[in-house]
Parts: structure tokens; C-alpha cells; sequence
């Protein structure tokens, strides 16, 4: 095998060791020579460069890392380094990041890792020389380091001339600033001042970044083009495009610079799928932690945006935007404006809750119930080994349930319909400010999607496959009848993996039903002394932990899916993968809850008369109180357990416990470690790092606690709190993860959050009609309204509770159904009563639905109809109130287009007068310059003139 004079071949790593594979971005014109980087010794020539090349003048803007052997010597050493165990580490960091759907700019590394074949390593070496010749040929500049101190592993350094920056930045029509500014006005409507006036007010909690820059002056922005280079500012060429445009340019570059094996073409994906490259990533700019590291971006996020310290202020979305991109700044300023919303809506949910606290001691049902004088006689809840029971015992279930179930949980579910709809126009607004501040009016999906590198190798696979004898100019590409097999694979499995949790839930309803007939039948006065508390809690956590498991396992199966369909696009990708996981987490965290809501208490039957289930098992009843506080335990433990366990505990725990591990596994102190790591280089520390695995699985969590908090509020009024408390941790928690734990992404231009805005729009809209039918038919507020202005004598609640209990005759009981022991109470029992709307047993038609029943019913139904428009209607009409662009960033806009008519008009006006002054000087040099054509100099003067006057 040929060597390349360029480089110094240096020993190397394993073969199978560390496969990230990671997008890379360009290469160099000029191979820098090996001897000028490091010493006869070994050692760095250049200790302090920091992200250049060796000579400490050219930026890296992007590393590849490829494997490279070493000596049978040197491999047969235990290497205290040990890469093997940073393979593991980071794959397992990464898998915690895979429930997240792919994006269009995600890490190339992790999109790499779908497929895989194995290439020997000659030919790996082979085509990274091909690609690196024709990465040359682009104007890339690359620079080999193969003597790191991560053994078995090389990189390949990429910086981007000033050549190669401007051309690709025409060719992606990136906007850059011009000279021109303009100072910006604010808004002079009430709206407007109010906002200032905030701005001024909290000027203490916003963060001490990007002081030197005013905010009323703004400059024009214009595509950068070659031939306009007048116009910018390109005083300092260096800083004209910052860090985060360079890699996005090498990256541009890299997914448009291929190989060809043979004849078929493979790009930089490709070649990272199969192992030519095991990683691909830019780097961050500099160190955040220790006395004498620089001032970067990077350790500003850290102090202003990453620190638990800052937790009250508001985040610097500009600096986030200019380090990481616009489609996760956009994430942070979302997930920003969403945890400020949920402020008034908590503070509301509080009220609303100190509001049931303080009418506990007034509720006249509860006092009903809890009132021994009574001396109403229940029938069993459940068959044989159950006893009747006096009512006065749920007195606890009946207070408790009306902190949840009052009159205010109406008015609160209105709110928070109301709340949805301002919350989505605010962001709509805040979006349009953003898309202003951040030069994207004007921007579109004008890039092109290139190809994933699975599709490429599925289509090389086909291509070798077909007969030779096919025509060869046509374009070989996996049709619908190629993708067949996946698509009824995704379909069986989708209904498969849905079924599984209706089965599940349906298992823990029957752990209920055992449980609570164990616990009758137990001799311990322990275990009968709080029956349903005991039953309700293990039941909540088991759903709990089934839900956070199932989580993890959906997450996977939905990307193997979406793998099996291969679909050609990162984008295509991406919705296909999203919308499986949606329906799968949905499905999940939703089917406990809505049992719970609409169906527990509902198929049961009536005494004599029960409804089964899998043989002997009774359906379980709902407490005298109802299902809602059962359905307020549900989603109280479902919230907290998945933010606590899920998002914040495996978030921080995991990283942690990962680190420990290595630190052991290294077999170093923490003094060696630090010395150690004060001698890698920027790529070399980035090579420890995770890669970057996008942003959905962050948007994914938060749409499943928008969808717990206004999907059943009228059941949970605190939920919008617990949301508050784990968002303001859940920002600087990602903050900090973004800065110190992920290698720096690739930045991804968007103007808006995409597909999730019409989730959560679809959210609000389903939440108005859950609410209703929550209020309507899991909580008494409908039939208390009813009792009271139809039925009851003095038209108060007295006599509701008797009102809602039906009568049943015990000689009615099935035979092997009546109670073991019906002298527990101390005396026979003729009558118990149940709840329900029947008719006596005396009566004509006994245990028959009576009329109350179906005039509680219709009232229900009209209920629902009526809050369902009302709250619609009202809804809409905020819609339409609020317009989507605040007026001043409209005519801010429209200046901004004049402004630069304007400047465009000058240029052109110059243009004219600059031509016009050299063709009138060449018209008056050439009679001075040629006196023998003096006799026609008459001629030329008149001409001048004329065009002067013109």
C-alpha cells in the first residue's frame, strides 16, 4: 500500500475501537507535514495554538477522526487510555439520546450509525485519500494529526480559505450584515409600551451579555455576494463569519464532495456508515472551566445560561443562536416563553386549590358523608370476601375530593383554554420578533435535501443486484414496492405495540380488582385499615414505571421502523420518525389516564347484576366521590415520576454515574486526569464528547407535559406548578448539556419550531373537549347543579348524597356473590344502597335506570355542547384579536425593504456617475495625448457636453 509523502505514518488504534460515526466537513489544499506539528520527543510544538493548524494562523473548522493501526507491540498493551472503554461510553450516552427523531442537521455521526459494512482496512485508507484529493480540489485546506494521545484514533483537521467561505456562501445565499444601520423604533401603541416598560423593569434578570451592541440600532442584511463585497463590512476578515458559519460551510461543501467506488458514488454519510471515518463534528471555541482559560462564547453560556445560579434570568437566546444555530435557539426561546406562560396559569391552579381547601369545612355533600348520624349501609365492593360498609368511612376520600372538585375547576378549565390560545399567539409573536432580530423575513427552504447514507447504500445494493443487461442511464431508486415489506412491518407493529399497552393497563386494572380482595380477606388490621390509599398509590406507580420503560422501548422500535422504510431524506426521516413516536408516547402516558376519566365506574353493572372480566373478576367502582381524585393521584405521579425519574434523574444521574465509571476504569487520580486533559487539544477533548443527537427528544417530553397539563387540569390544578418547577430546572439542565457534555452541532437554519407548533395546536383544540366531558361526567359538578335547582326542597345540597344512592335488596344477590361475614356491622342487613340512578327494588321496575338518570344525562350532553363552543368561540376570537406580527416589527420590516431599495439605488446611481467622470477624463486625455488629431477635437467636445447634460 502506497503512503502519502504528506504525512508521517504513526502508530495507531484498534481496529474495532470507537465507532461514532459523525458528518465531517472539508478538507485542505496543503498538507501540512507531520514534523511540524510535533518534536523529536513527541510533544506539541505549539501547545497553546488552540483550534488552528500548526502554524497557528489557519482556524479548524471542522475534524474528521478515522481509525488508525498500531504495532502488534503496542496493541498488545493495556492502554491506560482505554478507547474501547470510550467506544461504550459514548455509544451508551448516545442511546439515552436516541429516543429523539433524527433531523435534518442532526449530527452526521449519530445519522451515520443506521448501516454499516465492513471495508478492509487498505480500501478505507484508499477512499479516505480519494475524498481527501477531492476535498482538496474544492479549496478545502486539511492538516493529519496521527500522533495524538488517543491512541488507535487520527484526525483530520479542515479550515476554509477566504476563497472558498465567500464562493459557498453566495452558493447558500447566506444573509451577512452591511455597513448600512438604522436605528430602530419601538412600537408607540399601549401594547408596545407596556412590553418596554417590563423590559425596563427587569433589566436586572436579564443576562450580562452582548453589552457593547445597542439594541435600537440594527444593520440592513443582504444575501452575501461576491461582486457586492463593497458592501460589507470586511474590515476584519477573520470574525466576518463567525465559527458557526464556517462549519456550516465545510459542511455544505463535505455533503456535496463525493467518491466513487467503482461506479457508484458514496458522500461523506456514506463513507461515515462504513467505517472510512468514525467521526465527523466542529469544534467549540475554548475551555470553560479554570483560572486561565480565555473569554469564549462557550464559557459565557456556561456562567450567564448553563449555571443553576442563574436560574431567574431570562437566557441569552442571541448568544444561543449565535453559538449553537437558529433551530435550537428557537427551541430555548419556545421552551423560554412556554415556562413564563405557565406562571399565571399556576398561580391560578394554586388559587384554585386554596379555594377547595378553604370551602372543605362548607362542602355540604362532604359533611354529608362524614356525618356518623347518617347511618347509611354500602354494599360490598367486591364479591364474597368483601362486607358491607358504612359510608361515613370514605368521609377522608369525600374532603379530599373536593379540593379538586368545586365549582372554581370550571372557571379553571376555562382559563386554561384561554391560556392555550394566548400561549400559542405570544410564541407566534415572539417568533416573528425572532425571525426579525435574526435576519429570517425572508428565509426558505431553498437548500437542497441530500440523500441519508442508508438510502445510498440500499441503492448501491439494488444497483448490484440488477442484470446487467438493464439500461444504465437510468437512475436506479427504492420504489414503493421495494419499501412494501416495511410498511406492513411498521403497520403490524404500530397496532402491535398499541394493543400491548391496552393490555398492560388492562393487567393493572386487574391488580386492582385481586389486590383490594386480598386486602378484605386479610387478617392484619394494617392492611384493612386503608384499603384504597394502598391500592390507589401501587397501582399509580406501577403505571408509572410501566410508562417510563414502555417509553424507552417504543422509542426504539419506532427508530427501527422508520430505519426499515428507509426513507431517501434527513427531513423525510425525521416527520416519519416523529410521527411514530407521538402516537406510541401518547397511546402510553395517555391510556391509564383516559380509563381512569371516562370508563373506571362506568361498565360495572349494578348488585345482582355485576359485569366480569376474565372469569371471577368484578370491574372496580369508583369511590362515592367519584373517579377524580383517583384520576388527580394518576396524574400527580405520572407528572412528577416522568419529570423526576425520567427527564431530570437520567439526565443528571446518568452522566454522572458515566463519569465515576471512567474516572475508575482510567486508573488515574484526579491530578493525573487534570494534567491529562490540559495537554489534549480542542478536537481531541471534543472527540470525548457525545455526539450531538437533535432536539426532538427534548420537544417530545415537553409535549407530553403540555399535553397532562391542559388535557385534564379541570382534574389536577396544580399540574401547571409541577410543569413551572421542572421547566426551570429543565432549561439550564439542557443548557448545561448543550455546553458540556455534546460536541458542538452542526448550526441548522429555521424560522419557526416546525411540525411541533401543530401538535401543540392540535392539544389545545382536543383539551377544551376533554375538559368538558371531564367536567360532565367524571366529577358531581353536573348533578350537584341538577340536584340543586331541580329536585332539592330548599334548593341547597342537603340531601344530595342520599339523592345519588340507589337501594338493593341482599336477597337479590347472585348465589355465591353475598358476603362471607354479613353480621360484620353487628346486625343483619336487609337494604344497602349503592351509587347509582335506579329504581327501588319495590318499585314497578326495579334496579331499572330511573328518570333522574336520564335527566342528569342530557344536562351533561348540553353541557358539553355548549362549554365545547363557548370556549371555541371565545378562543377564536383571541385568535383573532391578537395578530400573529406585532405591528411594530411589521413596519420595521417594510423599512428594512426600503432602506434597502434605497441603498441599492445609490449603488447604481454611483455606478452611473463613476462611468460617466472616466468616459468624459478619456474623452478630454486623448487631444492632450495626441496633438496631431487636434483638427478633430471640435468633435469630441460637443459629444462630452451632451453626455454631461444627459
Amino acid at each position: 500500500m502506497r503512503r502519502s509523502d504528506d504525512y508521517l505514518p504513526v502508530p495507531g488504534g484498534e481496529k474495532n475501537l470507537d465507532r461514532n460515526f459523525d458528518s465531517c466537513r472539508g478538507t485542505n489544499n496543503e498538507s501540512i507535514p507531520m514534523k511540524n506539528i510535533y518534536a523529536d520527543d513527541g510533544s506539541l510544538l505549539h501547545q497553546q495554538l488552540g483550534p488552528y493548524f500548526s502554524d497557528g494562523q489557519r482556524r479548524v473548522d471542522y475534524v474528521l477522526a478515522y481509525n488508525i493501526q498500531k504495532p502488534s507491540s503496542i496493541r498488545r498493551r493495556s492502554s491506560r487510555f482505554d478507547n474501547n472503554f470510550f467506544r461504550q461510553l459514548r455509544r451508551s450516552m448516545s442511546m439515552r439520546s436516541s429516543r429523539a427523531p433524527l433531523q435534518p442537521k442532526e449530527d452526521p455521526e449519530f445519522a451515520a450509525k443506521e448501516q454499516r459494512s465492513d471495508y478492509h482496512e487498505d480500501d478505507k485508507r484508499f477512499r479516505r485519500e480519494e475524498f481527501e484529493e477531492n476535498l482538496r480540489a474544492t479549496g478545502l485546506e486539511l492538516e493529519k494529526d496521527e500522533g495524538s494521545k488517543i491512541l488507535g484514533i487520527g484526525f483530520l483537521k479542515i479550515h476554509a480559505p477566504w476563497n472558498v467561505l465567500c464562493r459557498e456562501a453566495e452558493f447558500m445565499k447566506l444573509k451577512m450584515p452591511t455597513k448600512k444601520d438604522y436605528k430602530v423604533k419601538h412600537g408607540s401603541n399601549l401594547v408596545e409600551k407596556i412590553r418596554f416598560f417590563i423590559h425596563k423593569v427587569t433589566a436586572p434578570l436579564h443576562p450580562k451579555v452582548d453589552a457593547n451592541q445597542p439594541e435600537s440600532v440594527k444593520f440592513l442584511s443582504h444575501p452575501f455576494s461576491r461582486e457586492k463585497q463593497h458592501l460589507f463590512d470586511l474590515s476584519d476578515r477573520d470574525k466576518f463569519f463567525d465559527t458557526k458559519t464556517r462549519s456550516s460551510i465545510v459542511y455544505e461543501v463535505l455533503k456535496r464532495t463525493r467518491c466513487t467506488r467503482e461506479k457508484y458514488s458514496m458522500g461523506i454519510t456514506s463513507l461515515l456508515a462504513n467505517g472510512v471515518y468514525t467521526s465527523a463534528y466542529p469544534l467549540h471555541e475554548g475551555d470553560i472551566e479554570g483560572v486561565n482559560s480565555e473569554p469564549n462564547d462557550r464559557k459565557l453560556l456556561y456562567e450567564e445560561w448553563a449555571s443553576y445560579s442563574v436560574f431567574y434570568k431570562y437566557q441569552p437566546i442571541g448568544l444561543v443562536r449565535k453559538y449553537f444555530g437558529e433551530k435550537v435557539g428557537l427551541y430555548f426561546a419556545w421552551l423560554g416563553v412556554y415556562t413564563q406562560m405557565l406562571i399565571p396559569a399556576a398561580i391560578v391552579g394554586v388559587i384554585v386549590f386554596l379555594y377547595g381547601c378553604a370551602t372543605v369545612d362548607d362542602n355540604i355533600p362532604s359533611m354529608e358523608i362524614c356525618d356518623p348520624r347518617n347511618n347509611i349501609t354500602m354494599c360490598p365492593l367486591c364479591d364474597h370476601a368483601c362486607s358491607y360498609w358504612k359510608l361515613v368511612t370514605a368521609c377522608g376520600t369525600a374532603r379530599a375530593s373536593h379540593l379538586f372538585d368545586n365549582p372554581a375547576t370550571v372557571f379553571f378549565s376555562i382559563f386554561m383554554a384561554l391560556w392555550a390560545v394566548l400561549f400559542m399567539e405570544h410564541w407566534k409573536r415572539r417568533q416573528m420578533r425572532l425571525n426579525y432580530a435574526w435576519d429570517l423575513t425572508g428565509f426558505g427552504e431553498e437548500e437542497e435535501d441530500h440523500n441519508r447514507a442508508e438510502y445510498e447504500l440500499r441503492v448501491m445494493q439494488k444497483t448490484m443486484r440488477q442484470d446487467q443487461s438493464a439500461p444504465r442511464d437510468e437512475k436506479v431508486k427504492l420504489t414503493c414496492t421495494d419499501r412494501l415489506p416495511a410498511y406492513i412491518t411498521t403497520v403490524v407493529m404500530m397496532l402491535f405495540m398499541v394493543t400491548v399497552t391496552f393490555v398492560i393497563v388492562f393487567g393493572v386494572i386487574l391488580y386492582r380488582i385481586s389486590i383490594k380482595a386480598a386486602l378484605h380477606m386479610s387478617n392484619y388490621p394494617v392492611a384493612k385499615s386503608n384499603i384504597r390509599a394502598t391500592v390507589k398509590g401501587t397501582a399509580a406507580v406501577i403505571n408509572l414505571i410501566i410508562i417510563i420503560i414502555l417509553d424507552e422501548i417504543y422509542a426504539i422500535i419506532a427508530r427501527w421502523l422508520t430505519t426499515l422504510e428507509v426513507p431517501k431524506t434527513d427531513k423525510s426521516f425525521e416527520e416519519r420518525l416523529i410521527f411514530k413516536t407521538f402516537i406510541l408516547k401518547f397511546v402510553n402516558a395517555f391510556t391509564p389516564i383516559v380509563y381512569l376519566a371516562f370508563f373506571r365506574g362506568r361498565l360495572v353493572g349494578r348488585p345482582g347484576k355485576y359485569l366480569y372480566v376474565v372469569g371471577s373478576y368484578r370491574m372496580e367502582e369508583c369511590a362515592h366521590a367519584g373517579c377524580l381524585m383517583e384520576l388527580c393521584i394518576q396524574l400527580c405521579i405520572t407528572m412528577l415520576g416522568k419529570q423526576l425519574i425520567q427527564n431530570n434523574l437520567f439526565e443528571i444521574g446518568i452522566p454522572k454515574l458515566k463519569k465515576l465509571l471512567r474516572k475508575r476504569k482510567s486508573e488515574m487520580d484526579s491530578r493525573e486526569e487534570e494534567e491529562l486533559n490540559k495537554s489534549l487539544q480542542r478536537h481531541e477533548k471534543d472527540h470525548f464528547l457525545c455526539p450531538f443527537a437533535g432536539i426532538n427528544s427534548d420537544y417530545m417530553e415537553m409535549i407530553i407535559q403540555f399535553g397532562m397539563v391542559t388535557l385534564f387540569v379541570a382534574s389536577f390544578p396544580l399540574a401547571p406548578l409541577f410543569a413551572l418547577l421542572n421547566n426551570i430546572i429543565e432549561i439550564r439542565l439542557d443548557a448545561k448539556k448543550f455546553v458540556m457534555e455534546l460536541r458542538r452541532p452542526i448550526a441548522a437554519k429555521a424560522k419557526d419550531i416546525g411540525i411541533w407548533y401543530n401538535l401543540l395546536r392540535g392539544l389545545s383544540k382536543v383539551a377544551v373537549i376533554v375538559n368538558a366531558f371531564v367536567i360532565a361526567f367524571t366529577s358531581d359538578f353536573i348533578p350537584r347543579l341538577v340536584y340543586q335547582y331541580t329536585y332539592s326542597p330548599d334548593g341547597t345540597l342537603h340531601g344530595f348524597v342520599n339523592h345519588t344512592l340507589s337501594y338493593f335488596n341482599v336477597s337479590d344477590f347472585e348465589p355465591g356473590t353475598a358476603p362471607l361475614q354479613p353480621m360484620h356491622l353487628g346486625y343483619k342487613v336487609e337494604i344497602c344502597r349503592f351509587k347509582d340512578y335506579r329504581e327501588p327494588p319495590w318499585s314497578s321496575s326495579p334496579y331499572e335506570l330511573s328518570k333522574e338518570f336520564w335527566a342528569i344525562l342530557a344536562v351533561r350532553l348540553g353541557f358539553v355542547i355548549v362549554f365545547q363552543n363557548v370556549v371555541m368561540l371565545m378562543s377564536d376570537f383571541v385568535d383573532w384579536l391578537i395578530p400573529d406580527i406585532p405591528k411594530d416589527i411589521s413596519l420595521q420590516i417594510h423599512k428594512e425593504k426600503i432602506l434597502m431599495v434605497e441603498l441599492f439605488m445609490k449603488e447604481e446611481q454611483g455606478k452611473r456617475i463613476a462611468a460617466r467622470d472616466n468616459h468624459s477624463q478619456d474623452n478630454c486625455i486623448k487631444p492632450s495625448s495626441a496633438p496631431h488629431q487636434s483638427p478633430q477635437q471640435p468633435r469630441s467636445r460637443p459629444v462630452t457636453h451632451a453626455r454631461a447634460g444627459w
